[in-house]
């Protein structure tokens, strides 16, 4: 059975013979997974009290190495968020208990946000759930058409400038 896109370029086809839409192929299904894909996330971090932006701050805290905490500049330059973003984002997460702010002891002026105990109890406890989440987006692949496709599109991702370094 095909799926709606091949739909979408069957129609466009029929109707703008002159037009190359097979650039649809991939990006409308790319935008299609990406909007189904959100929306599964979302739902399995709600059943976790959690939002996306909360999930990405306390992986981006964990991943950062003890003491768990990093600078809010550094944290922009990791999440690609405003500034305003992260101090709302930092405000709820506080009233959670998932973290805090400290000032940095080598610049007063400098605010650290750093993971609490109960931030990494729950970042460690999720994050295994998470993944197995996210692997299970990913079961009509066999491990080989996975790495494939992660090799694309970190090509696709990497050709617009989208790089760690």
């Amino acid at each position: 059975m095909a799926d709606a896109v091949a739909g979408v370029i069957e129609q466009w086809r029929r109707e703008r013979p002159d037009v190359d839409v097979s650039p649809l192929a991939v990006v409308a299904r790319v935008m299609r997974l990406s909007r189904l894909w959100d929306k599964e996330i979302k739902d399995f971090l709600a059943q976790h009290d959690l939002e996306p932006g909360e999930f990405d701050m306390l992986s981006t805290l964990r991943r950062s190495g003890e003491p768990y905490e990093l600078t809010a500049g550094a944290f922009l330059k990791a999440s690609l968020v405003t500034t305003g973003a992260v101090t709302l984002r930092v405000d709820r997460m506080d009233a959670k208990g998932l973290v805090t702010r400290v000032r940095d002891e080598g610049d007063r002026r400098s605010v650290k946000i750093r993971l609490t105990p109960r931030g990494l109890e729950v970042i460690d406890r999720v994050l295994p759930l998470h993944l197995e989440s996210e692997a299970r987006l990913l079961e009509a692949l066999d491990e080989a058409e996975t790495v494939g496709l992660a090799s694309m599109l970190s090509r696709l991702l990497t050709s617009y400038g989208d790089t760690s370094g």
